[in-house]
């Protein structure tokens, strides 16, 4: 538990920070981390938590980073397993999980809004395909594939949804990852080859590449949501500074698209840093004890 008097948020954050608190902080030595924060590789989560991490770590806290897939970082905070998850996206995608895990958890408050998801190709393909529904006449160009991520992703329920809705039985939805998506698409973009795959804002991919979302006139995705910040029950009861950092952090989604870009060029570790130099006055305002500073 952080204690108030001893609370290392009562530092004055210094944003020339020391990377050797970078990795995972605990050990077998040491027990169990202060903070276990739950991620997925998809290139916000992977930003976002590790920009998280990392600042925390910076004010001599004990981080944990935990890669799981969406479905298991609900289940782990239900079971308190990790204390926080800072990639829920609400109200649509993750509705099931939330219905189902939503009273184990505490909501810590919005990150980033106005995200959106749903099916992408490249602006050089066929100006003719703009809707979802397009695709039906095109599958021999796109060789009937529609490039997915992890299969529990909200954004796959949603697109196995569109391709029954708007008749896309000539494509399969292959099942990767996200950054196995990014790389199929990365090449595809290097040959100017026809691609469609599964996409959401931010990610990086917007900011390396010209692509366009297709029209879903049937509204099968969201048309825009928010990722919430989600904690353990409990959390802010045990770890209340650490909850109200998380309450105030927000960012702007062509903040992190920019820092997502740059993290693929520079590396994270690389990329944070240049990201919490620059932003010094946003990060100093997340910190609870700068109010009576």
């Amino acid at each position: 538990m952080i204690r108030k008097q001893h609370s290392p948020f009562c530092r004055v954050l210094a944003l020339v920070l020391t990377l050797a608190i970078w990795s995972p902080l605990a050990s077998a030595d040491l027990g169990r981390p202060e903070v276990r924060i739950g991620w997925t590789a998809w290139s916000d989560a992977e930003a976002v938590s590790k920009l998280t991490a990392l600042t925390l770590g910076s004010v001599g806290l004990d981080v944990e980073l935990t890669l799981a897939n969406i479905q298991a970082q609900y289940r782990g905070l239900a079971e308190q397993n990790l204390d926080l998850m800072l990639m829920s996206w609400q109200p649509h995608t993750h509705a099931s999980y939330l219905e189902r895990y939503g009273d184990e958890l505490e909501d810590l408050g919005v990150l980033y809004e106005g995200t959106s998801m749903g099916l992408a190709v490249p602006e050089y393909v066929d100006d003719s395909i703009r809707t979802i529904a397009d695709l039906a006449e095109h599958a021999e160009l796109f060789k009937g594939e529609i490039t997915g991520i992890d299969p529990e992703a909200g954004l796959m329920v949603g697109t196995r949804e569109a391709i029954e809705h708007y008749g896309l039985d000539a494509f399969d939805l292959t099942e990767s990852s996200g950054p196995a998506m990014t790389l199929a698409l990365g090449r595809a973009y290097e040959e100017e080859q026809p691609i469609v795959v599964t996409a959401w804002r931010p990610h990086r991919k917007w900011a390396a590449y010209e692509l366009r979302f297709l029209e879903d006139p049937d509204g099968i995705f969201p048309e825009t949501e928010a990722v919430h910040a989600m904690g353990r029950k409990g959390l802010r009861e045990e770890l209340p500074e650490v909850a109200e950092f998380i309450e105030r952090m927000v960012f702007e989604l062509d903040q992190l698209e920019a820092l997502m870009a740059a993290a693929e060029v520079d590396g994270h570790r690389t990329a944070i840093r240049d990201w919490l130099n620059a932003n010094n006055d946003q990060v100093q305002s997340w910190f609870p004890s700068n109010d009576n500073q």
